[in-house]
């Protein structure tokens, strides 16, 4: 993820997710709470539950992203 980006904060209505971050610190707004996710760290996010991820760093964020059941055609944006 390019330094200085962020995702539109949006829910899944079936799947949960699961983020491990691998190079760099994610910013995760959850619901209406901020949370950081440092490099080696994981974060559950459960369905039905709004967040986005957000890269506030100067250098490239690295991560993987399991998701269960699949988000195709699961994805529900929010208006900022």
């Amino acid at each position: 993820m390019p330094p200085n980006t962020k995702e539109q904060k949006h829910h899944h209505k079936k799947a949960q997710q699961f983020f491990r971050i691998l190079k760099g610190i994610a910013t995760f707004e959850i619901e209406s709470s901020i949370i950081i996710v440092e490099s080696g760290e994981g974060i559950h996010i459960p369905a039905n539950v709004k967040h986005r991820i957000l890269n506030q760093q100067n250098k490239n964020l690295e991560f993987i992203v399991i998701s269960q059941p699949t988000t195709r055609g699961d994805r529900y944006n929010e208006v900022d």
